[in-house]
């Protein structure tokens, strides 16, 4: 099959795909042709998976102790909550445990937000595409001349305007990095703590930061008791686990007691399970840390090598990806084709991105190896 074959089938799936990519067991089942190199489409840390690996043969595979964790059942939403909250250094009955944190979000916009809801784009999806037909979508437009930046005064001004039931904010923002700062961030939350539900999706926080020490800032410590806040957290970027589909979400204690006797009391595989009681365990956080912070050093190599590029745009990001503006004509749908036909590289075809004004695609840092072959192929197709 030659490249010509390859890039038009790609190009099909994709548009079956709708708003979201295919993965990669599907393109390689519908192109058995193509050779994928580098997965720079989803967005996850290399060095936590196999950090992850690493554990999970030495205390199941090697131990014989799989057998059992595939047999039985896995613990309740409720028992699983309990490790996070552990982790988070949270009272208990807080924590909503989602198949993945697309549950978390899909469970709180279906329950608990009907009316309005104002969403910031260009962002993720699913938080207008889950809205439902008594829902009215309200569009706060991000600045391309700022580079998409929020900026919270004119935001707050326009919330108080639309005054709507629901607001979201994702920080850092997806697909393009955008980062609110944490001073800035509480003081929206002190302004427009009228609005009955505001969600903060932190499913990046992992590789942000404000300082040279490269710490965690999450604002679930300063908002744990205000019932009208939701904190979602996705662990597949951070930790490398989209597979094992992990994610939670913050809330009241009610509300969690609503969810749970509405269908989500046995939603977590057991796989799901040994994750998060290794999440609450120091010896592997310590671990992970390290690696954390060697991934987003290596992040901010590959994006300032990025920017040596001709012809392109690397919009500012503090998070594990970029945001990037094809210049000169050149056109995302062909550009992606060719980076996955004829280097084996995928990345994300950002044209089903609502907000944004232009040709772009987003790509994810990988590992050094990885990022070196995605630089040359993105040289190879912009350039050449």
């Amino acid at each position: 099959m030659n490249a010509q074959t390859i890039e038009n089938k790609y190009r099909s799936l994709k548009e079956k795909s709708g708003t979201h990519s295919p993965s990669l067991a599907s393109i390689q089942e519908f192109i058995p042709d193509l050779k994928i190199k580098v997965d720079a489409c989803f967005l996850s840390n290399p060095y936590a998976t196999e950090l992850f690996l690493e554990y999970f043969k030495k205390e199941m595979i090697d131990t014989g102790k799989i057998n059992a964790l595939l047999e039985f059942y896995p613990s309740q939403n409720n028992v699983i909550a309990g490790f996070i909250e552990k982790r988070l250094n949270i009272d208990e009955g807080h924590v909503f445990v989602g198949n993945g944190a697309i549950e978390a979000i899909q469970a709180i916009i279906h329950n608990y937000c009907e009316g309005k809801l104002m969403i910031t784009i260009p962002t993720f999806s699913a938080y207008y595409e889950y809205a439902i037909s008594e829902q009215e979508v309200v569009h706060y437009q991000l600045n391309k001349a700022e580079n998409y930046r929020l900026d919270i005064t004119d935001y707050i001004k326009q919330v108080e305007k639309e005054k709507p039931n629901t607001i979201v904010l994702i920080n850092p923002n997806n697909p393009d990095g955008g980062y609110i700062k944490y001073d800035d961030l509480l003081f929206a939350l002190d302004k427009l703590s009228w609005v009955k539900n505001i969600i903060i999706d932190e499913s990046f926080i992992h590789f942000a930061y404000e300082d040279s020490d490269m710490e965690l800032k999450s604002v679930v410590p300063n908002v744990i008791n205000k019932d009208n806040v939701y904190v979602i957290k996705s662990m597949s970027k951070d930790f490398g686990i989209a597979g094992v589909r992990c994610g939670y979400a913050i809330m009241a204690k009610q509300k969690v007691q609503d969810l749970l006797k509405n269908g989500y009391l046995w939603n977590s595989n057991g796989l799901a399970e040994y994750f998060f009681r290794l999440y609450a365990r120091q010896d592997f956080l310590d671990r992970y840390d390290l690696v954390r912070r060697k991934y987003i050093t290596e992040a901010l190599f590959f994006i300032s090598e990025l920017n040596q590029i001709k012809n392109i745009k690397v919009y500012p990001s503090r998070a594990n990806f970029v945001l990037i503006e094809l210049l000169n004509g050149a056109n995302t749908t062909d550009v992606t084709a060719k980076l996955i036909a004829n280097h084996g590289v995928y990345v994300r075809n950002c044209d089903d991105k609502i907000g944004l004004e232009g040709q772009f695609i987003r790509v994810a840092a990988r590992s050094q190896k990885e990022n070196k072959i995605i630089i040359k192929a993105i040289k190879e197709v912009i350039e050449g």
